[in-house]
């Protein structure tokens, strides 16, 4: 949930109108629109607090990929100039077209270095 209220403070901070969910909303974290409410998006949003290269997400990320859902990955990591916070903010069609498993179908995770290129691009969202 940390990392999910987090996400929700950037795009406050940002100017968007954000809701958390309830936890039983399938797909969506966080329900967020434009000042007009004009655009909506579902976000959903997975955390690490430890070092990992990956995420661990739900095969349902393939159900949800559309243009109004997005994925936010991150990552919260304690160093000594305290915690520093990492946001990959993901379309989720490109989301599910790189979902990695492992030999047996088990395990899907997206990797670090396919969500690189995202690391803190907020602009999917648009203007607030």
């Amino acid at each position: 949930m940390q990392g999910v209220y987090l996400v929700a403070a950037q795009l406050v901070k940002r100017g968007y109108v954000a809701s958390v969910t309830s936890r039983n909303a399938k797909g969506a974290d966080i329900l967020v629109t434009d000042q007009k409410c004009q655009r909506t998006y579902a976000v959903q949003v997975k955390t690490n607090k430890t070092i990992f290269n990956f995420w661990l997400v739900s095969k349902a990320i393939l159900d949800y990929a559309s243009s109004c859902c997005i994925c936010v990955f991150v990552n919260i990591r304690n160093g000594k100039n305290g915690e520093q916070v990492e946001y990959y903010v993901v379309p989720s069609q490109f989301a599910a077209e790189h979902l990695q498993c492992d030999a047996k179908g088990n395990w899907p995770s997206i990797w670090l270095k396919d969500v690189e290129q995202y690391k803190d691009d907020w602009s999917i969202f648009g203007q607030p």
